[in-house]
């Protein structure tokens, strides 16, 4: 019985990239069938979802979400019954972004693909696809992803300097603004546009993002669990797992519950 022919996913705003990447992968790896190409972050995760390729090669800087944080939420969201992706990123030259994917031993490209190069990444991409056929186990390649995401996710980094850490939240409550003290903060919540900054007794939108919040919190005190959400971890009172091994957080003053996501689950290893 043969195997069917490898699948891929082109995710590149650049019309000329992501048609030149396709050209040199049908020349290097004429079996490859590409499903499809996505023009920014959202489409990519949309499209992996929809379609379930073998691969994913992911432009780092795209509109709407960056290649990062697509890996980061299709990693969360993927199913687990599913094989995860390998994930290739594609950057333009940049030491810093080389070296973080180095050390996580994650696979990347430099643009314009080069054949030669990308003849390397090939080789390495069917010899995994390979092995992850024989293994039979389906969440293998999810769980290296996880680990080495995490190994160049964002974490809540120190700011620059003591006094930048945000010590008041400044919330527009109708012509009125509200301060609320960064203590009374149990966690953040993103929304739509907004974040919901929750406390024991109430729920007030800012207009940021919580990428712009996070440099400006104590990363002993608050910790990012989903994508969407940072808690002030002396606020949790338990995390527990249901029945399908899903993590969440009890709180010690709010009655909700907060899920975990994957990508954040070693944090709790130890409760």
């Amino acid at each position: 019985m043969t195997s069917l022919p490898a699948r891929a996913l082109i995710a590149e705003d650049e019309v000329l990239l992501a048609t030149a990447l396709s050209a040199s992968l049908q020349r290097l790896w004429p079996e490859l069938e590409i499903v499809g190409f996505a023009a920014n972050g959202i489409e990519a995760v949309e499209h992996a979802l929809a379609t379930q390729p073998d691969v994913v090669f992911l432009d780092i800087k795209m509109p709407g979400k960056s290649g990062l944080e697509a890996a980061r939420e299709l990693a969360e969201e993927w199913p687990e019954q599913r094989p995860f992706p390998l994930l290739v990123f594609v950057t333009a030259y940049d030491d810093y972004a080389v070296q973080a994917f180095e050390h996580a031993a994650i696979d990347y490209v430099l643009k314009p693909a080069n054949d030669e190069r990308l003849a390397k990444t090939v080789e390495r991409l069917q010899a995994r696809l390979d092995r992850s056929g024989k293994s039979g186990n389906p969440g293998s390649e999810l769980e290296r992803v996880l680990q080495q995401l995490r190994g160049i996710a964002p974490t809540l980094a120190p700011a620059p300097a003591a006094q930048e850490r945000l010590r008041m939240i400044r919330a527009a409550v109708g012509n009125q603004i509200k301060l609320i003290p960064i203590e009374e903060v149990i966690y953040f919540e993103a929304t739509d546009k907004y974040v919901n900054v929750v406390t024991a007794d109430s729920e007030s939108l800012i207009r940021t993002s919580l990428k712009e919040l996070i440099p400006q919190l104590d990363p002993d005190v608050f910790w990012q669990i989903h994508r969407g959400t940072i808690v002030r971890i002396a606020q949790v009172q338990s995390a527990q797992r249901d029945e399908a091994g899903k993590l969440s957080l009890r709180l010690r003053s709010r009655p909700e519950t907060l899920a975990v996501s994957r990508l954040f689950t070693h944090l709790f290893k130890q409760m």
